[in-house]
């Protein structure tokens, strides 16, 4: 007698376990951190922010983990420092040219200097990719180090040409531009041997966002269309048109905020490190309380700076002889020292108000949104890569682009 064997099916593989990502920084300890860096930015006219950036990340590093063990940040303030100072040498002769160069060009023919700020657009992208590959050379998990290479130069021509289509699809190709940079980006990343990828769809992400898109481009075409229709609008559309932009300049912490948390999570669900995956339960009202705090505190300092300057217009010169106060508040140095002070306070307090509220507040939410899957295939990485030079980010930081 023969007998057959049974035929076994293959067992299916056990789903990924969860890692998930906590965090555990304390919301008072960071704000004494900014507010003390804040007040030294004040007396070394700004340089102190490169500790301050510094402090900052190794605060938010730390207190982060992915699967009980956080990354380390491992960059220096010396290096962004000097960072800064080679990209001044590189940046200040350009900006001379460029000036010197508009205003001689602008006499021949308007939009002359249009090549200039094209070249400036395309070096703030170069320095936005080689700024991040400074952080992330500076990035430790596990005694591992990420590194990234690729050419800046090509990134940059890449972010242009997307931007040339965002603007002129007035931003409706913003999801396929983002998609694209991020998996260019990503390829070009790596946790050591293993190498990153970006698996997000710019498809997906325009269905998630495309009616808070709209939402934003309302004013613009509610102006297209009074435009057109201007004869004939009947009384008092001006003070309908005034309400209407009032009710949408109110929505905007909603608009914008609901859109920042769609792609965040559309984002962190498209990353993976080989056979490491990501993905974010953060939902789309996340961030908009935050984004209305910052709103808040920016009306009740501009109330507040307002009010400052009338008092500091009343003590200093008075109100009573209102013939010559226009001359006289002209000519006043102490009245343009109160109002040069009030204005620096005004911006201090709000880049205060905004590293807390859109920094660290955004960074912890959208951190614990998150979740790791298949971690154990980052167990036996191989360490490789080299440290990056900081000069893109200082070149970001000297042309106002860097990121965080």
């Amino acid at each position: 007698m023969s007998s057959v064997p049974q035929f076994q099916p293959p067992r299916p593989h056990p789903p990924p376990l969860p890692s998930p990502v906590t965090f555990s920084g304390d919301r008072y300890e960071f704000f004494q951190l900014v507010r003390n860096g804040v007040m030294l930015e004040l007396v070394t006219f700004g340089f102190y922010r490169f500790w301050l950036a510094t402090d900052i990340r190794r605060h938010l590093w730390s207190h982060t983990s992915i699967d009980g063990e956080a990354p380390e940040y491992t960059g220096r303030a010396r290096e962004l420092l000097i960072g800064f100072l080679f990209a001044l040498a590189i940046l200040v002769p350009i900006y001379v040219a460029y000036f010197i160069f508009g205003i001689e060009a602008e006499r021949y023919k308007a939009y002359a200097s249009l090549p200039l700020f094209l070249f400036f657009y395309l070096f703030g992208q170069f320095a936005v990719y080689r700024a991040r590959r400074y952080r992330l050379t500076r990035t430790v998990w596990r005694g591992v180090r990420f590194w990234m290479n690729g050419s800046g130069w090509a990134y940059a021509m890449r972010a242009a040409g997307w931007s040339l289509l965002t603007i002129l699809t007035l931003g409706a190709t913003l999801p396929w531009r983002e998609a694209a940079l991020e998996r260019y980006k990503m390829r070009h990343c790596y946790y050591g041997d293993l190498q990153g990828s970006f698996e997000g769809r710019g498809s997906e992400f325009f269905r998630r966002g495309w009616k808070l898109w709209l939402a934003m481009l309302l004013p613009f075409i509610f102006w297209i269309s009074t435009s057109v229709a201007k004869s004939h609008l009947p009384r008092g559309a001006g003070a309908i048109i005034g309400l209407f932009v009032f009710i949408w300049f109110i929505c905007m912490p909603f608009i914008y905020g609901s859109l920042k948390a769609i792609e965040w999570r559309w984002w962190i669900s498209g990353i993976r490190f080989g056979e490491v995956s990501f993905d974010s339960d953060l939902s789309s009202g996340a961030l908009y309380g935050l984004y209305w705090k910052v709103l808040g505190c920016f009306l009740l300092l501009l109330l507040v700076f307002v009010v400052y300057l009338l008092m500091s217009f009343w003590w200093i010169l008075g109100f009573t002889d209102m013939a010559h106060f226009a001359s006289r508040l002209q000519a006043s140095l102490a009245i343009k020292g109160a109002v040069a002070a009030g204005y620096l306070g005004f911006i201090l307090t709000m880049n205060l108000v905004i590293r807390v509220y859109l920094l660290r507040d955004v960074w912890a939410r959208v951190a614990v949104s998150a979740t790791a899957f298949r971690l154990e295939a980052a167990a036996n990485v191989a360490a490789k890569g080299e440290l990056a030079s900081a000069l893109g980010e200082g070149l970001a930081g000297g042309l106002d682009v860097v990121g965080f």
